[in-house]
């Protein structure tokens, strides 16, 4: 869950930063695969907890069923 509008700005930002500088791709897997590991690096910096994510879950659990692990309900 992403609070602003100025998150959303800073990893549009870090993505973009990360594509650019590459130029092309041969294949779309290779960026496809390059903005994961991107997303994966950026993930490790947000320390901030996510505001009522327990109620949040929940509720994607009653809308979503079986995309929502078991495990993550408890």
């Amino acid at each position: 869950m992403i609070y602003t509008t100025k998150a959303l700005e800073s990893l549009h930002m870090s993505l973009r930063k990360e594509s650019k500088t590459r130029g092309s791709f041969p294949h779309q897997d290779a960026a496809m695969k390059l903005l994961y590991l991107a997303l994966e690096h950026i993930a490790k910096k947000w320390t901030k907890p996510v505001k009522d994510w327990k109620a949040a879950l929940q509720r994607f659990a009653i809308l979503f069923g079986d995309r929502v692990p078991p495990w993550e309900l408890n």
